[in-house]
């Protein structure tokens, strides 16, 4: 037996959203989602979302670029990672290709190569092209470029 919960009125659900998006960045989708659990009708969840684009609580951009900087500062997550949860999140390629603008190449290699270092550490095989494909699986699920991490094993770990 499903328990009723609270029914919110249009203002009312604004005023939570408002609370909910001051709290931390969201998607359009993310907000939509948790109106759809306070069970309100298509037409109020679409007034409810114009009402937080125009009063500014809700902006695609600001949300990619928030959630890029943080998984890659954070979790060391690579660009491929990061772009694909943006695109899980439905979040334009425009706002994707803003959103990987504001990782410094610099930083992103430093971070490719401290990982790649920690991980290099970690591994006990004796052979290196064992280790070295250990090590690059291991970045390329953490969302680096393949290209990026043969160039460094081929460089310094043959």
């Amino acid at each position: 037996m499903k328990q009723q919960g609270k029914v919110y009125t249009v203002s009312q659900a604004v005023e939570k959203a408002r609370s909910y998006c001051a709290y931390q960045e969201r998607c359009h989708q993310e907000l939509r989602a948790k109106l759809y659990e306070w069970e309100l009708r298509t037409h109020e969840v679409e007034q409810v979302i114009a009402a937080m684009i125009e009063e500014g609580f809700l902006n695609e951009e600001r949300f990619a670029k928030a959630f890029a900087g943080g998984k890659f500062r954070v979790k060391h997550w690579g660009r491929n990672k990061i772009k694909a949860e943006l695109k899980a999140r439905k979040i334009s390629d425009y706002c994707i290709k803003a959103s990987m603008a504001e990782i410094d190449e610099e930083v992103y290699e430093r971070v490719m190569i401290k990982e790649l270092e920690k991980k290099m550490k970690q591994l006990r095989d004796r052979n290196q092209l064992v280790k070295n494909m250990k090590v690059s699986r291991y970045l390329m699920a953490r969302g680096f470029e393949a290209e990026m991490v043969w160039e460094y094993l081929r460089k310094n770990y043959t």
